[in-house]
């Protein structure tokens, strides 16, 4: 009956800064970026930090396709081989440093699983403090076909008991933050 007496508090007092320390905790990396501008340039430094290739799958969203990708070899297909992807999430969740990403017409799900290393947009403004706030946020809209949380990059010990990064998912999750 009272949601709030049962909500985990947050140990940060501004939101975002509970977002990364709670995704910073299961192996997320950050960027701050003022702005969407700011993606090409931020994307080609990740690439370069981690030995890639100039190129990857890039959700074929308007936002996204409308910024200058000169320098960088772009796609809007992901292959299983797929070394990097860039794509955007609606929300994220404070609570557990989770993004929500949505299937669509201009967003394939498999882009969020294929690639080894995945780089999401996410605007500051999108950031909810609870789950249920994101299940509120969705009350009475349309459903998605897939809907996802992606919480940290993925990483089993199942394999021998020993750590395998990129598993079941991406080995490398990079969230690019949007505003401040």
């Amino acid at each position: 009956e009272a949601p709030e007496s049962v909500r985990p508090r947050p140990v940060e007092a501004v939101l975002a800064a509970e977002f990364v320390r709670k995704a910073s905790a299961l192996g997320t990396s950050f960027d701050h970026l003022p702005d969407r501008a700011a993606i090409p340039l931020a994307v080609k430094r990740y690439l370069d930090t981690h030995g890639l290739p100039p190129a990857l799958a890039l959700q074929p969203a308007p936002a996204l396709a409308a910024l200058d990708w000169t320098g960088i070899d772009t796609h809007d297909t992901v292959a299983p081989d797929q070394r990097a992807a860039l794509g955007l999430a609606l929300w994220g969740i404070a609570e557990t440093g989770s993004l929500v990403i949505h299937s669509g017409a201009d967003a394939p799900i498999l882009l969020s699983f294929l690639p080894l290393h995945h780089i999401v947009v996410l605007e500051e403004r999108s950031l909810l403090p609870h789950l249920e706030d994101y299940a509120a946020r969705m009350a009475g809209q349309p459903q998605p076909r897939n809907g996802i949380l992606n919480t940290g990059p993925s990483g089993t010990t199942d394999i021998e008991g020993s750590y395998v990064r990129g598993a079941h998912g991406p080995g490398f999750l990079h969230v690019l933050m949007i505003g401040g």
